[in-house]
């Protein structure tokens, strides 16, 4: 016996013609039994109104975490990874590309501020390289304009990390 599996299409004309009591019961079961649903809808409910404020506030827990990396390179590099891990789920619950190039560019900064520069440990070079190529690859794909404005901020990025870490070539980054 195998369990059907419903589209979204299916569960939208469901929904569509349930009653409100009922619906509300479903969202609040739905949000007892997974963590990422009751935040996504704690999001949707209370911080989604403004998207700014929640940025700076996913900005501001993100340099917290920096600020308690831990020396060694291993633990260093488990702990960045946590904290994108952090920020590709607060992404996901904006729904959008300029906020992930914002958080993105934000990890960066911080990476260049806390990290620590002279560590020849590949994972954590890895990390900042990785993250620099999807940041290029979110901002050639939006609207020209929106380019422009985070071209600017990207490429400020991309000249303070040559600058800050000798392993680290401009040529290979730039828009």
């Amino acid at each position: 016996m195998t369990v059907t599996t419903y589209g979204l299409q299916h569960i939208k004309k469901e929904i569509q013609h349930m009653p409100l009591e009922q619906l509300s019961e479903l969202i609040l079961r739905l949000a007892r039994y997974k963590k990422e649903n009751k935040e996504l809808l704690a999001y949707l409910l209370f911080e989604a109104y403004d998207e700014t404020a929640f940025l700076e506030k996913v900005k501001a827990e993100a340099g917290f975490m920096f600020s308690q990396l831990p020396a060694l390179s291993y633990h260093a590099a488990k702990g960045m990874r946590k904290i994108l891990r952090l920020l590709s789920k607060y992404t996901k619950f904006t729904g959008s590309k300029g906020a992930e190039i914002e958080l993105l560019l934000n990890f960066c900064s911080n990476y260049l501020e806390y990290a620590d520069r002279r560590t020849s440990y590949k994972p954590i070079r890895l990390i900042l390289t990785r993250t620099v190529e999807k940041i290029k690859t979110l901002i050639n794909k939006l609207h020209e304009d929106l380019q422009f404005d985070y071209a600017e901020n990207y490429n400020n990025l991309i000249t303070d990390a040559e600058k800050k870490l000798s392993w680290f070539k401009k040529s290979d980054y730039l828009l």
